[in-house]
């Protein structure tokens, strides 16, 4: 698996249990296991959930499911 799916599959199963739809950057931030402290990791690349929601923008929501959070960060982080 190369890091893109990696970190794509870490961030659907972190929101697996989440209630969607998700309004706002704080509600999603509060859907991870740990919050904005929960870490992705895939080789040598390690973000946040913090960090990464630096990546989305108001307009970005709702989220409907984890899959569209997960495809939207690998994406805007160009991964």
């Amino acid at each position: 698996m190369n890091v893109r799916d990696e970190i794509h599959a870490q961030i659907v199963g972190g929101l697996a249990g989440a209630k969607f739809p998700i309004m706002s950057p704080e509600d999603l931030l509060a859907a991870f296991p740990e919050g904005a402290n929960t870490i992705c990791k895939a080789g040598d690349l390690e973000v946040s959930a913090g960090e990464a929601g630096k990546l989305l923008k108001a307009s970005d929501f709702p989220f409907n499911d984890n899959k569209q959070v997960a495809d939207l960060i690998v994406e805007r982080a160009g991964l």
